[in-house]
């Protein structure tokens, strides 16, 4: 069966440029990325999450190339390509903030790889932001999915103070996007 490792070592392989998330979006540049031309080690070597934070370069989404496949993890997911993740919904948040930069396009293939048994004939739920995956890789089959979803980038009023408070990128667009207060201003009493 095909992992994302593996997919990120044949991508390597093939000399793709590839950009993975920093865990958590927990960095103010929330994405490494790999470039196969500048690597020091093979890319076998280059693919963990700690590899990554060691040779990958930190970047913002305003550095990034548009995005031609981007491949995300699944616990399960349903025929329609909705999709349940770790349930944190870093993989709606990563799209999201891609999506607002325009490095998304209609052509942008969304994949998931898992057991065949991980794909479910019933009906998951889905909200407003979860983005679902167009294709499902298993073992024994692929499956393209139909009438997926897209969100159309971040929808601020889903998101806690405290979740944007801990994912450096979506606190720095907030403020950027809020008018500034003058502390001076005065107040209705």
């Amino acid at each position: 069966m095909w992992t994302t490792f593996d997919l990120k070592r044949s991508a390597l392989h093939d000399g793709k440029l590839l950009y993975t998330a920093v865990p958590r979006l927990a960095a103010p540049l929330p994405f490494y990325e790999l470039d196969p031309a500048t690597l020091t080690v093979p890319p076998d070597e280059a693919v963990s999450h700690q590899a990554a934070a060691r040779l990958g370069r930190p970047v913002d989404v305003a550095a990034m190339r548009p995005v031609d496949l981007i491949v995300c993890g699944s616990v399960a997911v349903d025929l329609r390509g909705v999709r349940v993740g770790k349930g944190a919904g870093y993989t709606d948040l990563e799209f999201a903030l891609l999506q607002e930069a325009g490095l998304i396009t209609p052509t942008t293939t969304i994949a998931t790889t898992v057991h065949d048994l991980q794909v479910l004939d019933e009906e998951l739920p889905a909200t407003r932001h979860d983005v679902s995956v167009d294709l499902i890789v298993t073992p024994t089959q692929v499956i393209a999915c139909r009438d997926t979803h897209r969100p159309a980038g971040l929808h601020w009023d889903d998101l806690t103070d405290d979740t944007i408070a801990q994912i450096p990128a979506l606190a720095t667009r907030r403020a950027a996007t809020r008018p500034a207060v003058d502390p001076f201003e005065a107040r209705p009493t």
